[in-house]
């Protein structure tokens, strides 16, 4: 039996990871957090401490570490930058560390963000990242510190990712309950991601030994606006949404404008699909009961 040791297990993408594998006889499951469950389903742990990770990892000794852990509040890291440094860099250079010294498989969640949104054509993974928030800069330095620290690593850029949890699918459907028109941007491009979807991927690779950077996200494109628009036909909601530029909802932190990564290795490598964004969109507001 393989021992997954997943970080940030409370999150969107740590929480649709243990629905796909709490019940496969062959892993067993660490799940880890900031916060742990009284029931003791999640254990306590601060990435962002070298010798608790070490500790950890040397007492636990995982075969394969998932970090879904990192601090995703994009404007917030604009002013808590060294608490969004000590998570998304200092916490996957520890983990790195101790993989690499175990000989441990270490699968890393980076983001789109590491770019800066200049392109005209969607990203491929040997594209030159250049971010310009804090949120990307310190997930860059993270994906740096695993490239530099571990050989036997996966990193798997994604973007717009939903699941369970606080997301923009919900944050729409709760603004339908008390407001008949909303505003979105609409100068913004991306691919919105299931976890579920980005869950089905990371499982994937886990059982492979081609090791390196992945680009991960749903097939297609779209706008927020788009993304809006296409959540309330869904659910079957009689409600106006507003298409406003980015300038008129201005962030502490810059937003890459084009943020459509490119599936190539997955694609090139393993002819691995990820699912058409509206498709998975579909699941999972299905599956929530949230469709009409």
């Amino acid at each position: 039996m393989k021992r997954i040791m997943i970080t940030g297990a409370s999150g969107q993408l740590g929480l649709a990871l243990y629905g796909l594998l709490k019940d496969n006889k062959e892993y067993e499951l660490l799940r880890t957090d900031t916060l742990p469950k009284e029931d003791g389903s999640i254990q306590a742990l601060d990435i962002t401490k070298e010798e608790v990770v070490t500790h950890y990892i040397d007492i636990n000794a995982p075969d394969i570490i998932i970090n879904c852990a990192a601090f995703t509040a994009v404007d917030l890291c604009e002013s808590e930058q060294e608490k969004a440094y000590s998570i998304n860099a200092l916490g996957p250079r520890y983990l790195a560390a101790a993989a690499e010294r175990h000989g441990i498989k270490l699968i890393h969640v980076s983001t789109d963000y590491v770019f800066d949104g200049q392109a005209t054509k969607p990203y491929i993974e040997e594209d030159k990242s250049n971010p310009v928030s804090v949120y990307g800069k310190t997930k860059q330095a993270g994906d740096e510190f695993v490239r530099e620290l571990c050989s036997r690593y996966f990193i798997l850029r994604t973007a717009w990712v939903y699941g369970e949890g606080k997301n923009f699918v919900k944050t729409m459907l709760r603004l339908a309950e008390s407001n008949s028109k909303v505003r979105v941007v609409k100068d913004q491009i991306g691919t919105p991601t299931s976890a579920l979807e980005l869950a089905r991927a990371i499982i994937f690779l886990m059982g492979t030994d081609s090791y390196g950077i992945y680009h991960a996200t749903c097939e297609g494109s779209t706008t927020w606006y788009e993304f809006a628009v296409t959540i309330f036909q869904m659910a079957g909601l009689d409600i106006s949404v507003e298409a406003i530029p980015t300038s008129e909802y201005p962030t502490p932190a810059k937003r890459p404008m084009y943020s459509i990564l490119d599936n190539k290795a997955l694609r090139e490598r393993h002819g691995y699909i990820m699912k058409e964004w509206r498709e998975a969109l579909e699941e999972y507001m299905r599956d929530n009961a949230l469709l009409k």
